[in-house]
């Protein structure tokens, strides 16, 4: 018959001491639980079990009174219902232990950068380090040192609701999305089961997109015939003038050399990437797309190119700047222009207006088909379908066509507002361009 133990109380488990004879120094709990008094004054429970294969063994459960009496019987009920499984809980904690250190290994911010290198690859290297810094200053202060396995979806709000606080909507959402992205790649790692993540929708307020201002068309007249009188640089009134027929981003202006421009042949082949200019930030930057952009020339920007070529085409840029030639004009040129012409480049009319200006003139058309304007506009195609069928048609004889329809446009608005629809289909009927299928 099994000897009756008497269970232990916090009195006198607090009461206990070493005995220098040996004798009473393990008080038996029950159940295999005991607390070992040990010479140094220290206190430990420990519990005798059979391991599942019947030989004997000793598990160490913690120091008393950091483990209380409350405690060490929780951890040996949960030993005992290992037993009854047919588990080791010697075993069984050893690889709880590999499994926590695995854990505080995948930290938020380890995974995040692991995730950061293999998006890199399909990133600029430009966009790869602004995303970077943007999850340092952003995300790993809060989150990055927790193990991915600890993080519920309000802990990856934290940093989220901050952000938002400080009036970036933007960088939260994108942030958002970079958590996202980040939970995915950990369960796909095996190191989460499910992603918390998946839950943010909705979290963040939706960003309010803010439009370019551009002109409405019936102020085109008002606008050409400043554009005519700007008595500013000779260089900048040209670059303000292609740029409005053209209709490129501001940096691929900027940044343009003369070796893309073929005259002759009336056309611009924008790059995917140029050669960076020392010193000079983001002049690496060809079309926004990273895959050449071609730009077919009027012969209106045509003559107004050969006029620029008389002031730089012994240099390497188009468009230089006022003080150095091997560097670009500024990134506010064509806007400080329009300011100077007496406009609101923030409410009226910027640099970038220009590009709405003409897509909207080229659809009121109703001339040109939907793929041609977007590939001038240098637009992505989302479907990756699509968008190998459109890119190798590229439409370039329609896009020569409505280069000139918009460039002609703009010269009969010289003296009064026509619409483009008006222009396009005079009441004669004769149709001016390529009528749209």
């Amino acid at each position: 018959m099994a000897r009756q133990v008497t269970p232990l109380t916090d009195t006198k488990c607090e009461a206990a001491r070493y005995s220098p004879s040996g004798k009473g120094n393990k008080l038996a709990d029950g159940g295999g639980l005991f607390l070992l008094l040990k010479p140094t004054g220290s206190k430990s429970w420990r519990m005798k079990y059979l391991r599942p294969g019947g030989k004997e063994d000793l598990l160490v459960i913690g120091d008393y009174p950091a483990v209380t009496l409350k405690m060490a019987r929780q951890q040996r009920e949960e030993a005992k219902a290992l037993l009854a499984r047919g588990m080791d809980p010697k075993e069984q904690r050893r690889e709880d232990e590999i499994v926590r250190q695995q854990e505080l290994g995948n930290t938020f911010e380890t995974v995040a950068r692991a995730w950061h290198k293999i998006m890199s690859a399909k990133w600029s290297p430009d966009y790869a380090a602004r995303y970077l810094q943007r999850m340092e200053a952003g995300l790993f202060p809060e989150i990055g040192r927790k193990p991915v396995a600890s993080l519920k979806t309000r802990d990856l709000m934290q940093p989220l609701r901050k952000l938002e606080k400080k009036g970036t909507p933007g960088i939260a959402d994108r942030m958002k999305m970079a958590i996202t992205g980040i939970m995915r790649y950990a369960v796909q790692e095996g190191l989460i089961d499910t992603n918390p993540a998946l839950d943010l929708v909705g979290s963040i307020a939706p960003r309010k997109t803010t439009h370019r201002p551009a002109l409405p068309l019936e102020r085109l007249p008002e606008l050409l015939t400043k554009l005519e009188g700007y008595s500013g640089r000779s260089l900048t009134r040209l670059a303000v003038q292609i740029t409005l027929l053209v209709f490129i981003r501001s940096s691929e202006l900027r940044f343009a050399r003369w070796e893309e421009i073929d005259l002759e042949r009336s056309l611009w082949t924008i790059p995917g990437a140029r050669k960076p200019i020392e010193g000079v930030k983001h002049s690496h930057r060809g079309a926004k797309m990273q895959t050449p952009h071609l730009v077919p020339l009027s012969r209106q920007v045509v003559d107004l190119l050969r006029q620029v070529h008389q002031l730089t085409g012994r240099q390497e840029l188009v468009f230089p700047g006022d003080h150095h030639a091997w560097k670009p004009m500024s990134e506010n040129t064509v806007n400080a222009a329009l300011r100077r012409m007496g406009y609101d480049s923030k409410t009226e009319v910027c640099g970038h207006g220009f590009r709405t200006m003409a897509c909207g003139a080229l659809v009121q058309s109703s001339l040109w088909q939907e793929d041609a304007v977007e590939r001038q506009m240098s637009h992505q195609e989302r479907n990756s379908v699509r968008l190998a069928y459109t890119h190798a048609a590229e439409f370039m004889q329609e896009r020569r066509l409505m280069m000139q329809w918009w460039a002609d446009y703009l010269d009969t608005n010289r003296q009064q507002h026509v619409t483009p629809y008006d222009y396009a289909h005079p009441k004669d009927e004769k149709v001016v361009g390529i009528k749209r299928a």
